[in-house]
């Protein structure tokens, strides 16, 4: 009996928490309607596509990393990759202003400066949060700077 009370008082207590913190306890019923992954740009070596250059899940677009392959600086590079994320963007149904997240690959950490110069004010009044490292051994494809992003539609 002691037993018994102990549990419903344990109940009736994590009930209380559950609400105050917001957890409801009624339950949903599953949708069978899961959204299905669309990816285009789709880069193909021999017979099986090796990426794609950007996938939809829902409302959420990522954008496969782009980099500058010709003779330039970190400007000039930088410059040509972020307008490449951005027709990447636009053709999703996306734009820069609503970029989430931002992966920077630089394949020397001292341009970061100048990769900064270039990339301030490219995604609107509100950047995307950043994650920016030097990569070893370089950026494939001689670029000196690759970027990736994730942003919703």
């Amino acid at each position: 009996m002691e037993k018994l009370k102990r549990r419903t008082t344990l109940k009736k207590l994590f009930a209380s928490l559950a609400g105050l913190a917001g957890i409801g306890t009624v339950a949903h019923a599953k949708s069978d309607a899961t959204p299905e992954k669309e990816a285009f740009s789709i880069t193909e070596e021999q017979d099986v596509p090796l990426f794609s250059g950007a996938t939809k899940l829902g409302n959420t677009v990522y954008i496969a990393g782009k980099g500058a392959h010709f003779e330039g600086d970190i400007k000039a590079h930088t410059d040509h990759v972020l307008k490449e994320l951005e027709k990447e963007l636009v053709k999703a149904g996306s734009s820069m202003e609503k970029v989430l997240k931002v992966n920077v690959y630089l394949h020397d950490l001292a341009d970061y400066k100048g990769m900064n110069e270039v990339f301030r004010g490219r995604f609107g009044s509100k950047p995307p949060v950043r994650t920016t490292v030097a990569t070893y051994g370089g950026v494939p494809g001689d670029s000196l700077v690759e970027m990736d992003c994730i942003a919703y539609i």
